[in-house]
C-alpha cells in the first residue's frame, strides 16, 4: 500500500477503531524505552500510568501499588508485560470506569454519558 491509500484507510476509520489504534500507539510509545521494543517493563508501565492513566488510576500510582498491579498482570511471570497482558489492565480500567460512570445516588444505575 502506498502511504495515499494508507492515509485514505486512516481517515476511514470508526472512532472505536481510532481508539483501539491510539491504545496500540500508546503502549509503543512506552515499550520502546527499555528492554524488548514490543514489552512494557515495570517502570515503563509506571510512566504510561503517570503520563497516561493519572485520573483513572489515582491510587494505583505508589510503588507498592505498580509492584502488585504488575505482578497480577505479568501472568508468565518473565517481568514484563506483553500488549495482550496490558489490555488486560486497559479492559479492567475501562469496565470500572463504565461502573463508575452508571453510579447514581443510592447505588442506582444511571446513564450519564
Amino acid at each position: 500500500m502506498n502511504q495515499s491509500t494508507q492515509q485514505t484507510i486512516k481517515g476511514d476509520l470508526s472512532e472505536l477503531e481510532k481508539a483501539i489504534e491510539t491504545i496500540i500507539n500508546i503502549f509503543h510509545q512506552y515499550s520502546v524505552r527499555v528492554g524488548h521494543f514490543d514489552t512494557l517493563t515495570k517502570s515503563e508501565l509506571k510512566q504510561l500510568i503517570d503520563k497516561q492513566l493519572v485520573n483513572f488510576l489515582k491510587r494505583q500510582r505508589d510503588q507498592a501499588s505498580i509492584d502488585n498491579l504488575f505482578k497480577d498482570l505479568d501472568k508468565n511471570r518473565d517481568q514484563q508485560l506483553s500488549f495482550g497482558e496490558f489490555m488486560v489492565l486497559i479492559t479492567k480500567v475501562t469496565i470500572a470506569t463504565h461502573e463508575h460512570i452508571h453510579q447514581g445516588e443510592g447505588g442506582q444505575q444511571q446513564h450519564q454519558h
